[in-house]
């Protein structure tokens, strides 16, 4: 096991992944279009938990809670009292629920209990939550209080797994700042804020536009985006601690491979930033972008890590989830979870 810091004052690694399958992309691209990446997530979950392991890394899994069903049947019993009626009735899930297959077994796409099991049985673990439904929280037509309702239900079948939510990431980086109470009202402690880059910030269908999606791809390689490491700010400590996002771990690509090294570059240099200055970085993607190319994203990945360890031997870097980092930079946050665990 590889040494890891305890210093608050240390710069942190934060790695959140949005664990999703089928439910987060289906309003987008089919089963058929995507089919490799979703069932490789069945290796790439084991991979990415041997390589956190190897490394002593804690990760937050913000899974979606209709991943958590044992069967369609006990997945339409935990439905929640009400539903988002969305202007653009495709963003919504429930039309297909009754439809999909009757467990994991025949439909790994719509189904991840034994995905989540080996989750919480690894040591560092966090499972926090991607909303229930994978709840967009800025989109026409949905209110508080059907986003309560769908928080609701994610942890009431989170609770009857053992999981006691602390986290969220809102689907498609939509976060909404009214609805911040909401989450407090849960015991959630800490959400993954948008990074402080115009092009970074989540968008409506309506708002997101290709030439985000192009400055995104670009400031993958190369240094647009300004520095995107951080350290919390004081009034931070007594809300869910915005534990914002610096950079998405872009997938490999076959055809952009002549550019790894610029990408690894990139990350090295904004982690060894954050370790210096005793600063946040947090790094977020999805299983399913390691579905396809596994083999290329985990060598990359571990390249990321060791590069990591090494700052943990000089600087004291440490590893830590969403959760971990509410716990030990913002410790007021205690009486907020305080608050929501007693509801």
């Amino acid at each position: 096991m590889l040494r890891r810091g305890d210093s608050n004052n240390s710069g942190t690694l934060v790695i959140s992944l949005d664990f999703e399958l089928h439910w987060g992309i289906r309003d987008q691209v089919s089963i058929a279009r995507y089919r490799d990446n979703l069932l490789g997530v069945r290796q790439a979950i084991p991979a990415l938990l041997d390589l956190f392991t190897r490394y002593d890394i804690h990760a937050t899994w913000a899974t979606v809670g209709l991943l958590f069903f044992e069967s369609r049947e006990e997945l339409l019993r935990g439905l929640p009292s009400r539903i988002p009626r969305y202007a653009d009735a495709n963003l919504s899930p429930y039309p297909i629920v009754s439809s999909i297959g009757e467990s994991e077994a025949d439909d790994p796409f719509h189904f991840a209990p034994s995905l989540l099991r080996l989750i919480a049985d690894t040591p560092g673990q966090e499972i926090g939550t991607h909303t229930f439904c994978h709840y967009y929280c800025e989109e026409d037509g949905q209110t508080a209080d059907d986003f309560r309702a769908d928080l609701d239900a994610a942890c009431r079948v989170a609770t009857r797994y053992g999981v006691q939510l602390r986290s969220i990431v809102f689907p498609r980086n939509q976060v909404n700042g009214e609805y911040l109470a909401v989450c407090r009202e849960f015991g959630l402690a800490a959400y993954r804020g948008n990074a402080s880059c115009e092009f970074w910030k989540g968008s409506t269908v309506r708002e997101e536009s290709g030439w985000k999606r192009m400055l995104r791809l670009a400031d993958s390689y190369l240094p647009i985006a300004p520095t995107l490491s951080y350290q919390l700010s004081p009034d931070e400590a007594c809300k869910p601690v915005n534990v914002r996002a610096s950079r998405f771990l872009r997938p490999y690509s076959p055809r952009l491979r002549r550019f790894e090294p610029l990408r690894l570059r990139r990350i090295k240099n904004e982690l060894s930033y954050a370790a210096e200055r005793g600063e946040i970085y947090h790094l977020w993607w999805h299983p399913h972008n390691f579905g396809a190319n596994l083999e290329e994203n985990v060598t990359f990945l571990e390249l990321v890590l060791q590069h990591f360890n090494s700052l943990r031997d000089k600087f004291e870097m440490t590893s830590r989830s969403m959760g971990e980092v509410a716990e030990t930079r913002a410790p007021n946050i205690a009486e907020t979870v305080a608050i929501g665990a007693a509801r």
